[in-house]
């Protein structure tokens, strides 16, 4: 398509949505919508581009609430200079798009609409896109502006990639919609029609451009856009000469410059063959070219003027056309070969379609028109009233009724004093323990037990309240149990999954789960109101620990860290607990010195999941060990994975699944209820050390992310059940409800209550003591 030159507009900035998370949950939102649009952009020359120009405008013109940054896809070595935008990104620099994802997180953006064509992307078939819509954390709408029904592999697997990112999907023509479908899975509800737009001006008004280009009292013909072999103009000139035989009148006006990829393969070679079939068949007379860019008010002029637009395009699959859209919006009787777009727009006589590749038929089309001139103003005006539901207007109404249904603006109002039910935690337990997984909200018995979960139960009954204290001794003491069964005295190690018969499916777990059985004991020891449950808990912990001792990845440390912590902070002394602290703390300071880099201030050269963890043992062991300068790096690891994990709009963004694994490198899904967690009760040991506001802000916002004020602004949580969805994929919530996470929103609601009674008392530090101001240095 011809691109239009638009004036461009600078992208207003604000704030976007900002969730307001300092003491309460209390959310405050903007009425402006900030929306990112990325696509190929104007003054580049290409009909996306036009198009990418279009929607800006009239989305921003028609409605203003629309705050749009633009970050414009470019081929450096063009040389094209673009004004107004928020940022370009080079087609084949991976580091770019990394750039502009990093770029769109910070500002705000509540979604991200992408144009899409296989050639505008870096890589084979323009595959740089998948890693970057994987970074992008906002909703992504796509506009599928090619929909192939026979792919290529790596087509398919782009597609698809972008099927399971995409929250909503923008096609142009029903087919393209039954393609995604039909060939592809794609979720019905998730694909919408939204024809191309298209200008909107009066009806009739030939003759006052025709006086302008000076062709008055001739018919005129036009084709426009970007000359190529594949829009089939040889066809239409093959039948120039039956037409000008009954029509002498005729001029055939082709407007439009060579496209610039054939440009730079062949030169002006297509041009010239055509002009010399024109010589050949004497009709050169009878054809204007217009071999220039036009501004766009100028190429709208020159459409007016025209009584017949033809578009003999020979690739029948094309699902959509702006020039067609134009012509019909603007009342042209069109005579089109049967390409997608043109058989579903120029239905009911609104058009005339014609065989590909056949100038007789053409010939004939155009012959019938000019010969009845009833029948050519009727076919006018029944393109005329197709076209009133394509104009801008209505296609900027459809495209932000698009983005407003990929956004949930209406997170749950939440009192964070409110005490969760404990009926979910109930139902995914029996007298062996609790189940790991569900479907839905059903206990899933083929995945059995694990001694994780079981861990983890046993810490909420610890804690809850509200619970009759016999129904709290003998839940207790089922995951109590499950816990001293697990211990392989062999192994000198737990064991970790159980199946539902009972039979254990391995020697020895992992470091992780037998970390948190550990932390389970400790915790128990400093925290269960049953003294016969604290001595159980000490013996446990005094017959593994030795054992666990031993183990060298990082959060298995930290797990045995925080249970070694609890027991020193009952016991006051204990050899075994603080030589765990001792030797853990040393290990992870010795981590971030090995890993640290300027902007990278962690642990490892990844990040996994549970990381502040890794914070919060170091903090709780300097505290316990008086060990200030581990509490210190505590608090600064901990204040940069917490920037990490905070939005650009305030909410709590926690690192996502897909993120494992990955060095120096940040993804936003999979969203899990276990981070929020970690980050609340680590903030709870920050602010015990620290005694900082910031902390109690910092749990607010982690709390938060269960009741909607999230990615997503989905609610995970239900208070009254106790019941927590397993996370936040790109496209919503995952339904299932199983063990981690109704275990990981029980634990944050205690967490956070605790922290709020604590942080009612006098925020400063008691007299005489330099404490706290020497580990505030670190925020």
């Amino acid at each position: 398509m011809q691109s239009l030159d638009r004036t461009q507009i600078p992208a207003r900035r604000s704030n976007g949505n900002i969730v307001s998370l300092l003491g309460s949950l209390d959310v405050a939102r903007e009425a402006e919508v900030k929306l990112v649009l990325v696509g190929t952009y104007t003054p580049r020359k290409c009909g996306l581009a036009t198009f990418t120009a279009d929607a800006h405008q009239e989305l921003v013109q028609h409605h203003p609430e629309f705050d749009v940054d633009v970050y414009a896809l470019d081929d450096p070595e063009s040389g094209v200079e673009y004004q107004g935008i928020a940022a370009t990104i080079a087609q084949q620099d991976p580091a770019s798009y990394l750039a502009a994802a990093r770029q769109i997180n910070q500002s705000g953006a509540n979604a991200v609409w992408i144009q899409h064509e296989f050639g505008i992307f870096g890589g084979r078939d323009g595959e740089m896109i998948c890693d970057f819509v994987d970074r992008i954390a906002a909703p992504l709408i796509f506009t599928l502006h090619t929909v192939l029904s026979e792919p290529s592999e790596r087509q398919r697997g782009i597609i698809d990639h972008i099927l399971r990112r995409a929250s909503r999907i923008m096609v142009m023509s029903e087919h393209g919609r039954d393609i995604l479908i039909s060939c592809y899975g794609a979720d019905p509800a998730q694909v919408l029609v939204v024809p191309h737009g298209a200008p909107d001006r009066p009806f009739g008004r030939e003759e006052q451009f025709k006086a302008q280009l000076g062709v008055t009292g001739r018919d005129v013909m036009m084709t426009f856009g970007l000359l190529s072999p594949g829009k089939g103009l040889e066809h239409v000139i093959e039948a120039l000469p039956r037409i000008v035989a009954e029509h002498p009148q005729l001029l055939y006006r082709i407007v439009g410059v060579t496209h610039p990829n054939l440009v730079a393969s062949e030169g002006e070679r297509y041009r010239e063959k055509l002009q010399a079939q024109a010589e050949r068949l004497g009709v050169s007379d009878h054809i204007a070219w217009e071999n220039r860019f036009l501004d766009p008010e100028e190429l709208l002029d020159q459409l007016e003027a025209s009584d017949i637009y033809i578009t003999p395009y020979l690739n029948l699959q094309q699902s959509t056309s702006g020039t067609l859209s134009y012509a019909v919006a603007l009342g042209k009787a069109v005579v089109s070969t049967p390409y997608v777009h043109a058989r579903e727009l120029l239905a009911d006589q609104v058009g005339v379609l014609v065989e590909p590749a056949s100038p007789e038929t053409l010939g004939a089309a155009v012959i019938a028109l000019l010969n009845d001139r009833l029948h050519l103003e009727a076919t006018k005006r029944r393109a005329y009233e197709k076209g009133r539901s394509t104009i801008w207007s209505q296609f900027a109404q459809a495209s932000a009724n698009l983005v407003r249904g990929a956004i949930n603006t209406q997170p749950e109002a939440v009192n964070p004093a409110a005490l969760p039910g404990l009926g979910a935690l109930f139902e995914m337990t029996d007298s062996t323990g609790m189940l790991q997984h569900s479907i839905g909200i059903v206990p899933d018995r083929n995945h059995g037990y694990c001694i994780d979960d079981n861990a983890r139960a046993l810490i909420v009954m610890n804690l809850a309240e509200g619970v009759d204290a016999e129904e709290k001794r003998a839940r207790s003491v089922i995951f109590a149990s499950f816990i001293q069964h697990a211990w392989n005295p062999d192994k000198r190690r737990f064991r970790n999954f159980m199946r539902f018969d009972r039979t254990w499916s391995e020697d020895i777990g992992s470091d992780d789960s037998n970390g948190r059985a550990l932390w389970a004991l400790g915790h128990t020891v400093e925290h269960s109101a049953d003294a016969d449950l604290q001595r159980w808990a000490l013996r446990w912990f005094d017959e593994t620990a030795p054992a666990l001792a031993e183990m060298g990845s990082p959060r298995a440390v930290a797990f045995t860290m925080l249970g070694a912590a609890a027991v020193l902070r009952r016991a006051g002394t204990h050899p075994q607990a603080e030589a765990i602290l001792d030797a853990g703390g040393d290990l992870l300071q010795r981590l971030v010195d090995a890993a640290r880099r300027p902007d990278w201030a962690w642990f490892e050269a990844v990040l996994g999941y549970d990381n502040p963890r890794l914070c919060q043992a170091l903090i709780e062991a300097g505290e316990v060990r008086g060990q200030n300068h581990w509490t210190l790096l505590g608090i600064e690891t901990l204040n940069w994975i917490a920037a990490r994990q905070t939005a650009a709009a305030g909410h709590f963004m926690p690192v996502g699944s897909e993120t494992f694994g990955k060095s120096y490198t940040q993804y936003p899904f999979d969203q899990q209820a276990l981070e929020a967690q970690a980050a609340i009760e680590a903030a709870q040991a920050a602010f015990a050390a620290t005694r900082h506001r910031r902390w109690v802000d910092h749990a607010h916002a982690a709390y938060g992310w269960f009741f909607g004020c999230n990615d997503r602004a989905l609610a995970l949580a239900d208070v009254a059940t106790g019941r927590c969805r397993d996370g936040i994929t790109p496209k919503g919530i995952n339904e299932n409800s199983g063990a981690e996470s109704i275990l990981a929103f029980q634990l944050s609601y205690y967490a956070l209550n605790s922290l709020r009674r604590a942080s009612a008392e006098p925020m400063s530090p008691a007299p005489g003591t330099s404490h706290f101001e020497l580990v505030s240095q670190a925020l």
